[in-house]
């Protein structure tokens, strides 16, 4: 056998696929592989996003990037389980195009490239179909599912890749959701949670690890526990998890799923940010249902206000898609005037482009390309504006901030790297990892400035 087992891990796409490479080193790891950097490796693995056009294409270019340097590649990941042999055949440079199937013998397929044995890359299939359709039946099945790998013993199956005191920790993977434009859920599968003291003790391994900051990543939180026969699954979960790491933050809240229950938990918890991810994707009702969604602007507003009731301080962040078939002007009217009344603290605008294997990219009325760029941009500079509003209204309040590298960090209402940040004056002593109170002074669009307390 070839003695130059060396391998790199490239992770592209979401926190999601950042939890499976964790997984994927820590079976190398076992497998008696060395990680090592990309130009010292023999082997560099990409973790592919087959998420958007863009996504597939930054995939496509980091397998190309790391085949001129002379290392055997290997797609793993979202884009190499959608596209399996269609993928492998037109990209000839990737040494092997692995399934999801393939990651418990992770070790022994890469060993095949490095003697050069090839591996047919597998056909893809609708992998919803692969478990029961019945939710409480789906942990009877044998299929692999990335991120929910038991403990090994007492080890947990997790080498961190990424260092810093904040780690996106899976709470469960597929979705059930039917949503038009998604193609999500035909390579990721259907909903299956990891079962609480699995999360718990994942938890505990990352504290111990030097992690202050855990981030429940899904594909749809809000559908935790369904199959594991408890609704309030997560409810409970959240206050176990707070006992053993300094801050919890949950991810991707479904508005149509979410439970008034959950919504206390959430706002009330000491050590759960008081932060909601609510990908809204619209506001107007007609457009929501084209979606296979549900919601309108009233709906929305009411839920927020809601939520504010019980914390007014609370963080909300959420999505939007401009453009989607069949969007009229009285269509777009109504995002925007959600988006202007909903003070939002984060935004992010993405114009609709048909997604193969969608719904969506069937119906017929196609909004013109330079109309839903218009769109984006006149609805991406309002965003700005109105969490620019909501950032100043924060001003001369006491935050605590998580400290990550040199003196900025993250307040409870923004997800680290994602919702901006916060600037502290005379910060220089602090350290990754330390959490400080502190007084905003100014802001700058969403970027908070502040000074230490007391």
């Amino acid at each position: 056998m070839t003695t130059d087992r060396t391998v790199s891990l490239v992770t592209l796409g979401c926190t999601r696929n950042s939890v499976d490479s964790d997984e994927l080193a820590a079976r190398l790891d076992q497998a008696g592989w060395r990680l090592a950097e990309p130009g010292e490796a023999a082997v560099v693995m990409v973790n592919t996003c087959g998420f958007i056009e863009s996504a597939k294409k930054e995939s496509i270019d980091a397998m190309l990037a790391a085949s001129g340097s002379g290392a055997k590649v290997v797609a793993v990941g979202c884009m190499a389980e959608r596209y399996g042999k269609e993928l492998a055949d037109a990209l000839p440079e990737a040494n092997a195009v692995l399934s999801f199937d393939d990651y418990p013998e992770i070790g022994e397929r890469l060993d095949d490239v490095l003697e050069g044995r090839a591996k047919p890359a597998h056909t893809p299939q609708d992998r919803r179909t692969l478990l029961p359709l019945t939710p409480v039946r789906r942990r009877e099945s044998e299929t692999h599912v990335p991120g929910h790998a038991p403990a090994s013993g007492p080890r947990v199956l997790r080498h961190r890749l990424g260092g810093g005191p904040v780690a996106p920790l899976k709470l469960a993977s597929g979705c059930d959701r039917r949503c038009a434009f998604c193609a999500i859920p035909s390579f990721r599968g259907a909903f299956v949670s990891r079962t609480p003291d699995e999360i718990v003790a994942e938890a505990e391994w990352l504290a111990a690890h030097g992690v202050r900051e855990v981030i429940l990543v899904s594909e749809n939180s809000t559908s935790y526990g369904k199959d594991l026969g408890d609704i309030r699954a997560l409810d409970k979960l959240l206050p176990r998890l707070a006992a053993v790491v300094d801050r919890v933050r949950l991810n991707y809240l479904q508005p149509a799923e979410l439970r008034p229950g959950l919504i206390e938990v959430i706002t009330s918890t000491p050590g759960v940010t008081p932060y909601f991810d609510l990908p809204f994707q619209h506001a107007s009702g007609p457009v929501l249902r084209r979606m296979r969604r549900f919601g309108d602007r009233e709906r929305f507003l009411e839920l927020i206000g809601s939520i504010r009731a019980l914390n007014p301080d609370v963080g909300i962040r959420s999505n939007f898609i401009v453009g989607f078939p069949g969007e009229s002007e009285s269509d777009f009217a109504q995002l925007r005037q959600f988006v202007t009344q909903a003070r939002l603290d984060a935004i992010g605008v993405f114009g609709y482009s048909d997604e193969e294997g969608t719904e969506a990219a069937g119906f017929q009325d196609k909004v013109p390309a330079e109309l839903i760029a218009q769109r984006a941009d006149e609805l991406a500079i309002l965003a700005d504006e109105m969490c620019a509003q909501r950032a100043e209204e924060r001003i001369g309040a006491v935050i605590d901030v998580l400290v990550g590298p040199g003196t900025d960090g993250w307040a409870e209402h923004q997800a680290p790297d994602v919702d901006g940040k916060v600037s502290i004056d005379g910060g220089e002593g602090l350290q990754p990892g330390d959490i400080v109170k502190a007084i905003v002074t100014g802001t700058n669009g969403i970027d908070l400035h502040a000074k230490l307390a007391g």
